[in-house]
């Protein structure tokens, strides 16, 4: 007797599961084919490369079609060899998988038109058309040949479904066939998790659109990586952008002013190194507590505590995001995330003016270091995107022994290749490095176990190594030539596991440590009014005496006297505005509260006392997001001119 009596049933699965791999492999080679033109590569060796690199996009895609198809495959119902059966799965097969499918026929065209591969946004777009069918028409005629392509293929690919059949067998109800289904259930079902997340690293998040970006010599090739239904899908439910219309551009042009441009400082070619710092709330830090009349405070962070005191130090900032890699946008490119972040929307593959492309421009070389698994977290996809020079990660690194076994390099030691390897850069540069170690499980390396204070919570020894890894890099990197030319930048990339009530309080639960600090400068003091990380973009520029237009909704925390303080972020499923005197609370299309600036709990609602303050700050916050939407989405992030 066959000791897997369903064995028949699923060669034929995979054999059809494997004939959607080879024509996507298809439709991958005929989009590079129709837009050739718009893709810069080297020599075949690229297109291998990005078929390559595109499987995994590709399988997200095809379980996500496939998955009732799939499930009805291997459910021992013991009929599925039956020919009612296996019609009924034909039509779960081909109607989800063929209508995926002709959307990445629909961008061989359209790509040209969007320069990238069709979002939800796309068919937001199209519901505001009154002419649909027409559109639909004029794009038959004039793009038949493509319509051709689809249907030839389409009829290859049901050929070659048919010509491999399953074979009629009678199965027994035995603990042999419903055994084997149930272990055969359980390990498939794994696999699908695991194709569709991207791989099965704890320390990735599911692949994303950025994701495609990571393994590519030019950004144009990511569209290549990336197939249309994957594109479609990823955005399906992370696309909340909309445009607004409260205001108009004299509003705008008034209290946002998009485009910066400071005369504070002369020009200078000062290096910049940035610590984006994984979970760094401000709640661990005593020199950023000490005016918060916490009973027993306690903080973990005793470096950059004596750092501080020769430093700049913002003690009123606050996260623009509440993920990783929303503080990578926000740091970096001066781009908040809101509802939807900015870099799982349809929207991030564009020119996007930011530090690194203003500082390329200067001529300085610039690098992003992570000691995560390369591509972890969705950062190698950003950089390439913003342009970064070198990226080094996990794989330079290149040394297993200090791996924490869960997420990346342990910090002590990736701080001190980061030393080494900025150090033999030529200057000027701009490096950033983000923290991996401050991270769940809250782990410390062995050697370290009882070095660091426990604390009251799980994060706080974990603050406390890498607070010390900081007090280590820095012991090495003042010996080096660069160190007393360079401009440190510290912030923390959102918050974590809170201990004092005052940080469980709605406005407090997202601040975060930053700090700028210049070897030998005057660079010094306390900076109590609102900070933001998107005002780090525009700080640093105003500092090194940048003396181009530069396109930023941030506001130089040394240098700007026009644009008065602001924090604007979301949370509890509000946009919330602070300036002045007020917390403004807003849904999107009204304002639901407003509340003092030390109403950190939000709980008295002073809306029916409307003054002229608060007229202002909404009109303020109104102007702030239909800005941002509409450069967004209408692909202006690039524009730096007045």
């Amino acid at each position: 007797m066959n000791r897997f009596p369903r064995f028949d049933e699923y060669k034929v699965l995979f054999y059809r599961i494997l004939l959607a791999y080879l024509f996507y492999f298809i439709a991958r080679i005929l989009f590079f084919v129709y837009n050739r033109n718009l893709i810069q590569i080297d020599g075949i060796a690229d297109i291998g490369a990005m078929c390559y690199h595109g499987l995994a996009f590709d399988t997200a895609s095809i379980l996500y079609l496939n998955i009732l198809f799939i499930v009805f495959s291997i459910i021992p119902l013991r009929i599925n060899h039956s020919s009612r059966y296996q019609k009924i799965l034909l039509y779960l097969y081909f109607v989800p998988n063929l209508l995926g499918y002709a959307t990445n026929f629909v961008d061989f065209i359209y790509y040209r038109f969007n320069f990238g591969r069709s979002t939800i946004a796309a068919l937001d777009s199209l519901k505001h058309e009154s002419n649909k069918f027409l559109l639909l028409i004029n794009f038959v005629v004039n793009y038949w040949h493509v319509f051709v392509l689809f249907f030839s293929v389409s009829y290859l690919w049901i050929y070659l479904y048919r010509k491999v059949s399953i074979q009629y067998v009678k199965h027994h109800p035995g603990v042999a066939y419903f055994g084997t289904s149930f272990f055969s259930f359980l390990i498939i079902s794994t696999l699908i998790i695991g194709g569709i997340r991207g791989d099965f690293k704890k320390s990735t998040r599911p692949i994303n659109l950025i994701d495609a970006s990571r393994d590519v010599k030019n950004v144009s090739q990511a569209d290549v990586v990336l197939n249309t239904p994957f594109a479609l899908i990823r955005t399906m439910f992370s696309n909340n952008f909309k445009k607004m219309n409260f205001v108009d551009k004299a509003t705008i042009d008034n209290f946002v002013q998009p485009i910066k441009y400071y005369k504070n400082n002369p020009k200078s070619k000062l290096n910049v190194v940035i610590f984006i710092l994984e979970s760094n709330a401000k709640e661990y830090f005593g020199s950023f507590n000490k005016d918060s009349k916490i009973s027993n405070y306690k903080g973990y962070t005793p470096f950059v505590d004596s750092l501080a005191q020769h430093s700049l130090i913002f003690t009123n900032a606050y996260a623009n995001g509440y993920k990783s890699i929303h503080a990578m946008s926000s740091v970096l490119a001066g781009i908040p995330s809101f509802k939807d972040a900015f870099t799982s929307s349809p929207y991030p593959k564009q020119k996007t003016e930011s530090l690194v492309s203003t500082l390329k421009s200067e001529g300085y070389s610039t690098s992003f270091f992570h000691g995560a698994p390369n591509g972890s977290m969705g950062f190698l996809g950003y950089a390439n995107i913003l342009g970064f020079d070198h990226y080094y990660g996990k794989n330079e690194y290149n040394n297993d022994a200090d791996f924490d076994g869960v997420w990346g390099i342990w910090d002590e030691p990736f701080f001190q290749y980061f030393n080494t390897t900025i150090s033999k850069e030529k200057q000027p540069f701009m490096t950033t490095l983000f923290s991996v170690t401050s991270h769940e499980p809250y782990q410390v390396p062995e050697k370290y176990k009882n070095k660091f204070p426990k604390g009251d919570v799980n994060i706080h020894q974990c603050i406390g190594y890498t607070d010390f890894a900081l007090k280590q890099f820095f012991a090495s990197a003042k010996k080096e030539t660069w160190f007393n030319n360079t401009i440190f930048v510290f912030v923390g990339d959102h918050g974590n596991t809170i201990f004092y009530d005052e940080y469980k309080k709605e406005m407090n639960k997202n601040t975060v440590a930053m700090m700028i600090y210049k070897p030998n400068s005057n660079l010094v003091g306390e900076h109590k009014e609102y900070a933001q990380q998107i005002d780090l973009y525009p700080t640093i520029l105003d500092l090194i005496g940048y003396n181009k237009p530069f396109r930023s909704w941030g506001r130089s925390l040394i240098g700007d006297k026009v644009v008065q303080p602001f924090v604007i972020r979301y949370s509890a499923n509000l946009y919330q505005f602070m300036s002045g005197n007020y917390i403004c609370t807003f849904d999107g299309n009204k304002v639901i509260g407003f509340y003092a600036k030390n109403d950190k709990d939000l709980k008295r609602n002073l809306i029916t006392k409307r003054n002229a303050e608060m007229d202002l700050i909404e009109l303020k916050c109104k102007a702030y997001l239909q800005d941002y939407m509409a450069r967004v989405m209408d692909r202006k992030l690039g524009e730096h001119s007045r």
